[in-house]
């Protein structure tokens, strides 16, 4: 029986690639991690981009040769929606914190509130939330924080490309242990933006700017560069192969995007002759004829897969990444 499902299981082993996941709220990027460490039957895996337990949505996990990708993954652009609220404020700028500040609103406007919107838009210095995953002398700042340290991070240059109101003003009085009731005022909310923005830290500097506090109540990523939650597989559905495997019963193909369709989404593409797609797969700049003028990573394919990731330097191409090796 034993041997008999350990056959199962292998035949549902991930082949190298890609797998959007929409990560539920309660569950950390790790827990995702570990649970298709186990899925796929081996601990090369990662992912491109932490998204907090209280956060749902876009996570991209790459096995195999494909965590290789994931460097140029977390660098993309993304997109959240989000819930704002007004009012009160955590120590880690969304619910899953302590409340520190329970101010409360007053009569503040739309048009009050999209104006201080409008100045958090564009090239902006945000400093990053305390609890967060930034290393300060070594130790994760979030770890600090926990321990009582005092943690003090320095502000970086990000870019906030859209950030817009999406829903009216909803008031909301709520209760916490150290006052009676609160008047809080919640709206719903569409942010686009460079890789390492904060859109809780949006929600808190807005808070600030309203002399209110604030936080978020709910964030979910629908965009990580050209991945989207329109392709994302659920946890369940990737239970689902392994409780398939339990029963002894046929095995169910994991939603893996293969390392070849990743690549060719991603990046322009290249296609090469064999002895160029022999050169590159030792390491070896090649003087091929320039073919694209793009100072990027770049697709090499040779026989409808990718061999490697190249980037054009002057007149010869350079190997980035080498997926593919072929013998002499």
């Amino acid at each position: 029986m034993r041997r008999q499902l350990e056959a199962i299981r292998a035949h549902v082993t991930a082949a190298d690639g890609i797998v959007v996941v929409d990560k539920p709220a309660g569950f950390t990027s790790h827990d995702v991690v570990g649970a298709m460490r186990r899925l796929a039957a081996t601990r090369k895996v990662g992912h491109a981009g932490t998204l907090d337990p209280m956060a749902t949505g876009v996570l991209i996990l790459g096995i195999g040769k494909a965590t290789r990708l994931l460097h140029y993954i977390t660098g993309a652009d993304k997109t959240y929606t989000a819930t704002v609220v007004l009012g009160v404020a955590t120590d880690s700028d969304d619910a899953d914190g302590q409340v520190i500040e329970t101010n409360g609103c007053g009569d503040i406007s739309e048009v009050e509130i999209d104006q201080a919107i409008r100045a958090l838009t564009g090239t902006i210095e945000q400093v990053p939330a305390t609890v967060s995953a930034i290393k300060v002398g070594g130790k994760r700042a979030h770890a600090l924080h926990r321990n009582g340290q005092s943690v003090t991070l320095q502000a970086r240059s990000v870019t906030v490309s859209r950030f817009e109101r999406t829903s009216p003003l909803r008031t909301v009085v709520r209760s916490f242990a150290q006052s009676d009731t609160v008047e809080t005022i919640e709206f719903d909310v569409e942010v686009e933006c460079s890789s390492g923005t904060y859109v809780r830290c949006l929600a808190r500097d807005l808070g600030t700017m309203m002399g209110t506090g604030g936080h978020l109540s709910a964030l979910r990523r629908t965009r990580v560069g050209k991945w989207t939650i329109n392709e994302a597989t659920t946890i369940d559905a990737c239970n689902a192969v392994i409780n398939r495997a339990n029963r002894l019963e046929p095995p169910a193909a994991l939603d893996t995007i293969s390392l070849t369709d990743a690549c060719t989404k991603m990046f322009d593409v290249l296609d090469l002759t064999a002895a160029e797609a022999r050169a590159l797969s030792f390491g070896n700049a090649t003087t091929i004829e320039p073919r694209t003028s793009e100072n990027v990573p770049i697709a090499a394919i040779y026989d409808g897969r990718v061999q490697a990731l190249i980037e054009l330097q002057k007149d010869r191409y350079r190997p980035l990444i080498v997926f593919e090796v072929h013998s002499e």
